[in-house]
């Protein structure tokens, strides 16, 4: 059965503290990239069965900074494979934790490459939208 675009869909949420904030008081970038380049990972890893690193990160956009004190909300999802590839999507919303609403922070696609013990690339599986919510995000994914 091949692997669908909301298998490889992951979530994670991360409360940001001081030791990651710059003296304005906000998330650093690099700490922000940081959290986005470990879920592409997972997701990645998800659909591959093995090790994933990162071949490439694409334009990484910053709307918003993530102040200290909220959380940084993260999802990401394979959205297309090549033999040895796969393309990830990573996006980031920052919210006060004692409310509901969410602002869009961040986005980038990672390319990440599956690979064995020796470091060598290993063949991945494909993914499939199948679902129309599969079909909305493959459309969505490209950065």
């Amino acid at each position: 059965m091949p692997i669908t675009v909301l298998d490889s869909y992951v979530e994670s949420t991360e409360r940001i503290q001081p030791n990651q904030a710059n003296n304005y008081g906000n998330t650093h970038g690099g700490e922000v990239v940081r959290l986005m380049d470990e879920l592409a990972a997972i997701a990645a890893m998800t659909v591959a069965g093995e090790t994933c690193v990162t071949a490439h990160i694409g334009s990484v956009d910053f709307r918003t900074p993530i102040p200290v004190g909220h959380v940084a909300v993260l999802s990401a999802y394979v959205y297309e494979t090549g033999s040895s590839s796969l393309e990830v999507r990573v996006d980031v919303e920052s919210r006060d934790p004692r409310e509901e609403e969410t602002t869009q922070t961040t986005s980038a696609c990672f390319t990440m490459v599956a690979v064995d013990e020796d470091g060598d690339p290993v063949d991945v599986p494909a993914v499939v939208p199948r679902t129309d919510r599969g079909e909305r995000l493959v459309d969505a994914a490209p950065c």
